[in-house]
């Protein structure tokens, strides 16, 4: 009899250290991503040197070539490791859509801005009109899309199916911060307020009034909640400020 026990308190300490471990792994690939995020997606912003060995290029556009490649995969891995289960047909055709979103938003926006620089003025011509929507209007859109809309599909699936790890706290809170900040910077600049502006107030909203009590065993959910309650804490105060939502370079931060 006592050994019996003895085995199944084991048994119960190695799960436990077991799930302490996929906690630990799950919060790294969390703040990671809330990391590059930012590198990848805001960054090409402030790259405005012309590339030497193509000079109709910027340094942006080579650096923007690797954002997909780079934030796709993670968004994968998170995708995988907030629950125990292995995604469904649905959970992963759902992926691949919103994935192929984000890339197809992001890869118009980077070409159209590219071509964009050189047609000049937006309204000096039809070519630069088309290059103007490309870029500003519908490839944000087709990104911005992606971006949220990954974000719901990875809170859904954790939702449904929680694996039990603990949030850590002093990791997800940062994260959120950092990540918070990119939806809405990227937005902004984006001009998809209408769209984003909405989505990050009812998702902090449904997560404050129907999630709350699971915040602390699902760290994804945390981290998406800290994060759009950050994004919509800086559109109340930007719209505040300004009486409105303009973008960066409309104000003079960014050129």
């Amino acid at each position: 009899m006592v050994s019996a026990e003895a085995h199944g308190q084991a048994n119960m300490v190695e799960r436990q250290s077991a799930g302490g471990r996929a906690s630990k792994r799950l919060s790294f690939w969390i703040l990671l991503f809330a990391i590059l995020s930012p590198v990848f997606i805001i960054g090409p912003a402030l790259m405005g040197q012309t590339f030497p060995p193509y000079p109709l290029m910027h340094v942006a556009d080579v650096f923007d070539l690797f954002t997909p490649l780079i934030l796709i995969p993670v968004y994968w891995l998170l995708f995988q490791r907030a629950v125990k289960d292995t995604p469904n047909l649905p959970e992963t055709l759902a992926f691949m859509v919103l994935a192929a979103f984000w890339i197809e938003g992001q890869g118009m926006h980077l070409s159209a801005n590219s071509i964009g620089h050189l047609v000049g003025d937006p309204v000096a011509s039809d070519a630069a009109r088309l290059t103007y929507f490309y870029d500003e209007q519908l490839g944000h859109y087709l990104w911005h899309i992606g971006l949220l809309g990954l974000a719901a599909l990875l809170m859904y699936r954790e939702w449904r199916r929680p694996a039990g790890l603990l949030t850590s706290w002093g990791i997800t809170l940062p994260a959120g911060v950092i990540y918070g900040f990119t939806i809405f910077a990227a937005t902004l600049e984006g001009q998809t307020a209408p769209m984003s502006l909405p989505f990050v107030l009812l998702a902090t909203l449904f997560t404050l009034v129907w999630g709350r009590n699971k915040l602390r065993t699902q760290p994804l959910l945390a981290f998406f909640f800290a994060s759009f309650l950050v994004a919509a804490l800086f559109y109340i105060g930007w719209g505040l400020y300004w009486g409105g939502f303009p973008e960066f370079s409309e104000v003079g931060i960014i050129k």
